[in-house]
């Protein structure tokens, strides 16, 4: 297991595995810096990749309880890099809020000393994200919005803050915010398959909850959705999660498009997708059972390359396939 994974990424058994290592890995990592230039030639030598290494030991350590482990690879980063480096008073904050331990009072010092921080500096991206972070594990949902919006204010161009604000307009069921905040992170990373996938879902999810199921916003929202879902396959051949969105959609389409009127020319923008013919729709429906049916099945027999997807999405693909054939048996 690399330090340089991105400790988000783990499971918490690889969490646990790795936090156990941390005083093994401690003492195998560069723990001090030259003073001068002469002395810095007796040193290990340095690259971004120790620093990365010790941040994702960081993370890792706080997932676990490990604040031992967290406080020396924070004393190794002051050491390196000083405590007003934007990125460490971050990950000091952070190591703050995990010892506050949900204690509300002791989080709300945490973000006080954020506001403190931000009210001297306001342009540190780091701790406008960490107080973002804070704000919606303290359910201070109008708040976090605000902070966000107040980071896009001067940071127009951070893909992460974009897709946090639709991850927070997502939760409250404003799709059409949502939505808008994805499309400006593929303005930014405009091949990004995932984010397309993303995208899709939050169409679709627009879709299906819309009212009746049969006015022009559900078609629209649909349209997009199975547009966002081949462009996120054509990006990335064999993407679990969308050809499963494909395959939801296009069974979406098909049980609703019955009741959908045609849209007349004059409802429609330029900008927009309209939903292929039915013939369209099913051969996209067939490719992804087909799909999904393959990865299923080479994951399932361990097969070279066909190793690297999710367990819970693998377990959804096989649900959902198996649900189909239940129904087309009945």
């Amino acid at each position: 297991m690399s330090l340089l994974h991105p400790p988000s990424h783990l499971t918490p058994a690889q969490a646990l595995a790795l936090s156990q290592r941390a005083p093994a890995l401690l003492k195998g990592l560069p723990s001090s810096v030259g003073k001068s230039a002469l002395e810095s030639l007796a040193l290990p030598i340095e690259s971004p990749e120790v620093w990365m290494s010790y941040e994702n030991l960081l993370v890792s350590c706080l997932r676990t309880g490990d604040l031992e482990s967290a406080h020396e690879c924070i004393r190794r980063l002051v050491q390196r890099f000083g405590d007003e480096n934007d990125r460490v008073m971050a990950l000091q904050g952070l190591v703050r809020e995990a010892e506050a331990d949900d204690d509300k009072k002791a989080l709300e010092a945490v973000l006080k000393s954020y506001d403190d921080i931000l009210a001297k500096d306001d342009t540190n991206v780091p701790i406008h994200k960490r107080r973002v972070a804070l704000l919606r594990s303290m359910e201070k949902t109008a708040e976090a919005v605000a902070g966000l919006v107040a980071l896009l204010d001067f940071s127009p161009t951070d893909s992460e803050a974009w897709a946090e604000l639709a991850d927070v307009y997502l939760e409250q069921g404003l799709y059409a915010q949502a939505v808008y905040a994805l499309e400006e992170v593929l303005v930014l990373a405009p091949n990004a398959w995932n984010v397309h996938a993303r995208l899709g879902e939050v169409e679709y999810m627009a879709a299906s909850t819309s009212a009746g199921g049969s006015d022009a916003a559900t078609q629209k929202y649909a349209a997009e959705s199975l547009k966002r879902f081949c462009r996120s396959i054509e990006l990335c051949d064999d993407y679990l999660r969308g050809f499963y969105g494909l395959k939801l959609v296009t069974s979406f389409v098909l049980k609703n498009s019955g009741k959908w009127p045609k849209l007349k020319d004059a409802n429609n923008t330029a900008e927009d997708f309209a939903l292929p013919d039915t013939a369209t729709v099913q051969r996209l429906a067939q490719l992804a059972t087909e799909k999904l049916s393959e990865i299923v099945r080479r994951y399932t027999a361990k097969e070279a390359h066909w190793s690297g997807y999710d367990e819970a999405e693998i377990a959804a693909a096989r649900e959902l396939l198996a649900g189909e054939a239940a129904a087309v048996v009945r």
